[in-house]
C-alpha cells in the first residue's frame, strides 16, 4: 500500500490466486476493492477465509498511502459475514486473516461477533506466538517477522467439526529447508537490475544492531542519531518500526550496512521535516505516543512500537494512566521546559498537514528539507565510516527494565 492505490491494484490483481478483504472500499463509490470472502472445498471439508486491514491505516500511515481508499471498523460488517458463511454457506471451518495487530486480534477473539471462527491468523504486529492464544469465542496466532518462521497449523476435522490441531513455528533454517531452485531463480532475475546499487556499502557497525525491544532499539538510535545530526534540530524522531532483519558483526568485529539494509530499517523514504514545537506540545505528544503502544484498553493500541529519537530522553512508567506516564524529560542533556521552544526533526509525511511532526499538530514555522531520510543516514554513515549503535537509555519505562519486549500478561504471552 506504501505505493498508493493503483500500484496495489496492479500487484494484487497480478496474483493468481485469492486475494480478499472484508473492510476495505473505494472511496469514490464505496464499491468493495475485493470480493470479502473466499470459500473453498479440501477433502469434503469445506473452508471459509475473511479478511480484514487496520481501519486506522490512514492515521498510522502516511495518508497519501490510502488515498481513494474508504476503511470500516471491523465490527461493521463481521457478524454478517460469520452468519453468511456458516449459516447459508456451509462453511465446516472459518479463518479470519487480520492485519489489526495483536491486542486487537485478542480483543477480537473475546467479541461475541466472531463466534463461529476458529482461528484468527494474525501478522500486523510480527509476534512470535508459539501457543495459540484461547479467546472467549476464537484463537489467535502470528508467525513471526522477518521470514524467521512459518506458521503451521494442522486441524483435525471430524463430520464438519473441529475437534483438535497441533500449531507450531517452524524456523526458516536455510540449512533444513534449501530454496526451491525454480522459485530461486526468478528472484535472482527480478533482482538483478538493482543488485550492485542494493549491495553498495554505506558503512559498517561493530554492534548488532536490531529491532526486537518495545521502547528502545540500537538500529533506530542510528537512524535518529542520522537524522539528528544532518538536520542539527534540537532532536529528531522516528517512527517504531518493527521489522528489519538484524545486522550483527561477523568473525571480523564488523559487518556491512548496505543499501539493501538500509531500504529493510526505513521501508519508505520521505523529505525531512524540521518544525518548532513548545515543551508542553512535546509532553502531550509522548504521553499520546506512550498510550499508543500501552494502552490499558487494547482498542486504544497502535500497532506499532514507541517513537523512536536522538537528541531527547525520557522516563515513562507504562503502567500509569494516560497523562500521568511521562516522568522525565531532557532535551540536548537540559531538562524539558514547558514554555520553551524546540526545534523538531521528522520525516515529511505524504499528504499530511505541514503542521503535522510524526503525528504532532501545530508545529509552527515548518521547512521541508531538500534531502531524504536516507539521504541522513547514507551521508553519516559515509562520515563515520564505521558506527557502534547501542542500547544508551535515551528511553527507559521505569516499570519494565532495560530490555523490555513486548507482552501480553492478561493473555500469558510474552515475546520469545
Amino acid at each position: 500500500m506504501i505505493y498508493g492505490k493503483q500500484a496495489m491494484l496492479e500487484v494484487m490483481e497480478a496474483y493468481n490466486a485469492n486475494v480478499i478483504v472484508s473492510n476495505m472500499y473505494h472511496e469514490a463509490d464505496d464499491s468493495p476493492i475485493f470480493p470479502p470472502y473466499w470459500v473453498v472445498e479440501k477433502k469434503g471439508v469445506k473452508l471459509g477465509f475473511i479478511a480484514y486491514n487496520d481501519p486506522e491505516v490512514p492515521i498510522r500511515q502516511n495518508p497519501g498511502f490510502s488515498e481513494g481508499l474508504k476503511f470500516e471498523e471491523v465490527e461493521q460488517n463481521l457478524r454478517a459475514l460469520v452468519r453468511e458463511l456458516k449459516d447459508h454457506q456451509g462453511v465446516d471451518v472459518l479463518l479470519l486473516v487480520a492485519h489489526i495487530g495483536i491486542s486487537k486480534q485478542v480483543l477480537l477473539a473475546d467479541n461475541p461477533a466472531v463466534e463461529g471462527v476458529d482461528f484468527i491468523l494474525g501478522n500486523d504486529t510480527h509476534e512470535r506466538i508459539r501457543e495459540p492464544i484461547e479467546g472467549k469465542y476464537s484463537k489467535v496466532v502470528e508467525p513471526g517477522a522477518f521470514g524467521s518462521f512459518v506458521g503451521r497449523l494442522d486441524l483435525k476435522i471430524n463430520n464438519g467439526e473441529v475437534v483438535g490441531y497441533d500449531y507450531e513455528l517452524l524456523e526458516v533454517d536455510p540449512g533444513a529447508y534449501p530454496a526451491d531452485l525454480e522459485m530461486q531463480a526468478l528472484v535472482d532475475q527480478a533482482l538483478l537490475p538493482h543488485k550492485e546499487e542494493m549491495q553498495r556499502i554505506l558503512g559498517y557497525t561493530t554492534t548488532p544492531m536490531y529491532r526486537y525491544l518495545v521502547v528502545e532499539n540500537p538500529m533506530d538510535n542510528l537512524i535518529t542519531d542520522a537524522l539528528l545530526w544532518k538536520s542539527g534540530a534540537d532532536f529528531a524522531t522516528s517512527n517504531g518500526f518493527r521489522f528489519g532483519v538484524p545486522i550483527l558483526p561477523d568473525e571480523t568485529g564488523r559487518m556491512a550496512i548496505t543499501k539493501e539494509d538500509l531500504w529493510r530499517m526505513l521501508p519508505v523514504d520521505e523529505h525531512m521535516k524540521v518544525g518548532e514545537v513548545t515543551g508542553q506540545q512535546i509532553k502531550d505528544w509522548l504521553e499520546k505516543e506512550i498510550n499508543n503502544v500501552f494502552a490499558k484498553n487494547p482498542a486504544k493500541r497502535f500497532g506499532g512500537w514507541l517513537v523512536r529519537f536522538s537528541g531527547m530522553t525520557l522516563r515513562f512508567d507504562s503502567s500509569k494512566e494516560m497523562g500521568e506516564r511521562v516522568v522525565e524529560v531532557t532535551i540536548q542533556g537540559k531538562p524539558m521546559e514547558l514554555d520553551s521552544t524546540y526545534r523538531m526533526a521528522s520525516c515529511n509525511r505524504t499528504r499530511e498537514p505541514i503542521h503535522v511532526l510524526c503525528r504532532m499538530p501545530n508545529a509552527e514555522n515548518v521547512s521541508i528539507k531538500s534531502y531524504t531520510l536516507h539521504d541522513a543516514v547514507e551521508e553519516y554513515l559515509a562520515a563515520e565510516g564505521t558506527v557502534s549503535p547501542v542500547l544508551d537509555g535515551r528511553s527507559i519505562a521505569v516499570d519494565l527494565g532495560p530490555n523490555a519486549f513486548s507482552q501480553m500478561l492478561e493473555t500469558g504471552y510474552r515475546f520469545r
